[in-house]
C-alpha cells in the first residue's frame, strides 16, 4: 500500500514560493535522492505546470539538475485536474471522482508517492488520505504568496525534525 506524504518548503511565515528562496546544495541532494527513491508523485495543476520544466533538458543546468530531472521524468506521475485536458510523459490525469482514484493508486502502488500543491494536500487530507506532512524549514520571512496549508491547519501529530544544509529543518508530522 502507498503512503502519501505532503512536503514542500516553507517560510517562517508559512509561506511555499519557488521564487523567494531556494534549497541550498545539500537540501538539493536530499531532494534528488528522495525523488528517485519515490513510487510517484501526486499533484495538482499548477504544480504540475510548475514541475513540468523537469520534462525538458536546459542547456545550463548543473549536473544536480540534471540527476534531478532524471528522477524525476523516470517516475509515474498522477495529476488531478478539472481543466486539464492532456498532461506530460509519464503523467496519468485524474479528473473524476479524486477520492476513489486515489484510494485506488494507494492501495495498487508500493512506496512513497509525494503529493505536490498546498490545495490538494488540503482535499486529500480532509479525505484522510495523507498519511504524513513534511514542512521544510527556511528562515525567510515572505509577507505573502501560496500558504503551506491552504485552510485550517489539520489536526497532526509531531514526529521528528532533522536539519538539513544550512538553512532549512525538516520538520514530520502525521494526523493526529
Amino acid at each position: 500500500m502507498a503512503r502519501l506524504v505532503f512536503g514542500m518548503n516553507q517560510s517562517l511565515d508559512g509561506y511555499v514560493d519557488h521564487d523567494a528562496f531556494a534549497p541550498d546544495a545539500v537540501l538539493f541532494r536530499h531532494f534528488i535522492d528522495q525523488v528517485k527513491g519515490q513510487a510517484g508523485g501526486l499533484y495538482g495543476r499548477r504544480l504540475y505546470e510548475i514541475m513540468a520544466y523537469w520534462d525538458e533538458d536546459h542547456p545550463e543546468w548543473t549536473a544536480d539538475e540534471r540527476e534531478f530531472a532524471e528522477g524525476w521524468r523516470a517516475h509515474p506521475k498522477w495529476v488531478v485536474s478539472r481543466s486539464l485536458k492532456s498532461v506530460g510523459p509519464n503523467a496519468t490525469l485524474i479528473s473524476g471522482d479524486v477520492e476513489a482514484a486515489v484510494r485506488k493508486l494507494k492501495a495498487e502502488v508500493e512506496g512513497e508517492i509525494e503529493v505536490g500543491g498546498p490545495t490538494l494536500a488540503k482535499s486529500l487530507g480532509e479525505m484522510g488520505l495523507i498519511d504524513a506532512w513534511r514542512i521544510y524549514l527556511h528562515p525567510y520571512v515572505t509577507g505573502g504568496g501560496t500558504p503551506y496549508f491552504a485552510g485550517p491547519r489539520p489536526p497532526l501529530h509531531f514526529v521528528s525534525s532533522e536539519r538539513i544544509g544550512a538553512e532549512a529543518i525538516l520538520l514530520t508530522y502525521e494526523p493526529a
